[in-house]
């Protein structure tokens, strides 16, 4: 059985920072394309960054130099370190793993940036 299964998230003031981990289970990580994306209610959800098999990255113009998507093979992780926090951060973020059969999407974790 494959999961993805989020944590990290939490209350923030602007301008701190969190780091999202995406455990995986059933897939290897490193096979996979591993993306984060976020969600707000009322809105679609958006990629926020992606980190591919072969360990290449690209981020949403938003939060490209604040957050950045790292992956540990040895753990089976990917990781979204998030600087510089802004209240537009605010939403639930999920974990996506993709490979040429299968999507897998983890629970999300909410992350709230507020003074």
């Amino acid at each position: 059985q494959v999961q993805l299964v989020e944590s990290g998230g939490g209350l923030v003031q602007p301008g701190g920072s969190l780091r999202l981990s995406c455990v995986a289970s059933g897939i290897t990580v490193s096979v996979y394309s591993i993306s984060w994306y976020r969600q707000v209610p009322g809105k679609q959800r958006e990629s926020v960054a992606t980190i591919t098999k072969t360990g290449s990255t690209n981020y949403v113009d938003s939060v490209k130099g604040r957050f950045t998507v790292s992956r540990d093979n040895a753990k089976n992780t990917v990781y979204l370190q998030m600087n510089s926090l802004k209240p537009e951060d605010t939403a639930v973020y999920y974990c996506k793993g993709v490979n040429l059969w299968s999507i897998y999407w983890g629970q999300g974790t909410q992350v709230t940036v507020s003074s």
